[in-house]
């Protein structure tokens, strides 16, 4: 950065300026009133005045929500159960998971034992329930066993072991429940709230951008526009 580059005021501060001589134009900002909380508190009055915003409407809503249905539903559920073999630093890595592909042989040609199994060898509290995880989101677990859970869209015994940071794993899962999608009446409000914001965004980066090609301001990441002040 050149030593005339560090003496340019900010993006921020180039906008602010430009704010603050529209205020003061339509007198909202009053001569000799340059603090920053009068300059805050004009800069609000004017974009009230001058950057209006509309609603969106139920239909813009409900376009949305249709086009957008993957972010508006509840996550699968999986109920599934597991023999954690845990490695930890220092432990004999094969003979752990020798020990693993060895009761996981056990498990497949008697699956009904998988509970008998987890409580003598899993290293897991949960081998107090015999292996049992309960019910089960993506969230609930680490990104490895939720891929293993959730991507294989399968049901039964996982064929091979599934290793994690935590060690090795026999999973058992017993059953899906797929994702249901969540009402537009639950989430319109959230849906009309994001789409406000957007349109504010681009209302405000328009209203600034002609406050700029009036002032024939020159401010980075700004593109002067000559139309009309937004009404």
């Amino acid at each position: 950065m050149t030593p005339e580059d560090a003496a340019q005021p900010s993006t921020i501060e180039s906008i602010r300026a430009l704010l603050c001589a529209r205020a003061a134009e339509l007198g909202l900002l009053p001569a000799g009133e340059s603090d920053a909380a009068a300059e805050e508190a004009a800069i609000e009055r004017l974009l009230d005045q001058e950057v209006v915003t509309p609603e969106p409407t139920e239909e813009e809503c409900g376009r949305y929500y249709a086009a957008h249905l993957d972010r508006f539903s509840s996550g699968d559920l999986v109920f599934a159960r597991h023999i954690l073999f845990a490695v930890t630093p220092g432990a004999p890595l094969e003979a752990i998971r020798n020990k693993a592909e060895q009761t996981l042989a056990l498990v497949r040609a008697q699956p009904e034992r998988f509970a008998e199994l987890a409580t003598q060898w899993s290293n897991c509290p949960s081998a107090a329930q015999g292996g049992n995880l309960g019910q089960l989101q993506r969230s609930d677990v680490v990104p490895e066993f939720a891929a293993a859970l959730f991507e294989a869209r399968r049901e039964g015994l996982l064929p091979v072991l599934l290793r994690t940071r935590f060690g090795f794993h026999i999973v058992m899962i017993d059953k899906r429940l797929p994702g249901q999608a969540v009402p537009f009446d639950a989430v319109r409000d959230r849906i009309a709230a994001h789409l406000a914001q957007q349109v504010q965004a681009r209302a405000l980066r328009q209203y600034v951008e002609v406050l700029a090609g009036r002032a024939g301001a020159r401010i980075a990441g700004v593109t002067a526009a000559a139309t009309p002040l937004v009404q």
